[in-house]
């Protein structure tokens, strides 16, 4: 019986290892892709609004899957950021994809950080949003090819 218990252990601790999400489909690169409209930012900015920095992927190279997600986020004092306002939308049709991302990893007023995002070859367009408690909204696009 003590062995049944261990094996069972064992299978429960591994099955929680953290492993490559799929960050996007392969349906939904292509359709973005295929679609011939701009991807644009929804709003102007806003002097003062909070940024948003790309520490990884490294942008000057080859971009490979599975690929690790590292943002900073920094607001200009008093304000801070708001975690709970992080969306991020993809692709021309700027599918909301922010609970996939949530479900990898957590949102902190300091940035985010996923260790392996998988996704599809291709090119990709992302558009990232965080809110300062001044209501000032700060917004980066990303777009990468991944090989």
């Amino acid at each position: 019986m003590k062995f049944f218990i261990y094996i069972f252990i064992m299978i429960i601790s591994t099955s929680s290892l953290a492993a490559p999400f799929l960050l996007v489909s392969d349906d939904e690169v292509r359709h973005s892709n295929l679609n011939k409209f701009a991807f644009q930012a929804k709003f102007a900015p806003v002097p003062g609004a909070p940024t948003i920095d790309l520490l990884a992927p490294a942008m000057d190279g080859v971009i490979s899957s599975p690929t690790p997600i590292k943002l900073k986020f920094e607001a200009k004092s008093p304000s801070i950021i708001k975690p709970d306002t992080f969306r991020v939308f993809y692709g021309s049709f700027q599918i909301d994809i922010t609970e996939r991302l949530l479900g990898a990893s957590k949102v902190e007023r300091g940035g985010f950080y996923v260790a392996e995002a998988a996704l599809p070859k291709g090119n990709h367009k992302l558009m990232l949003n965080i809110q300062d408690t001044d209501g000032r909204v700060g917004q980066k696009i990303i777009e990468f090819e991944v090989k």
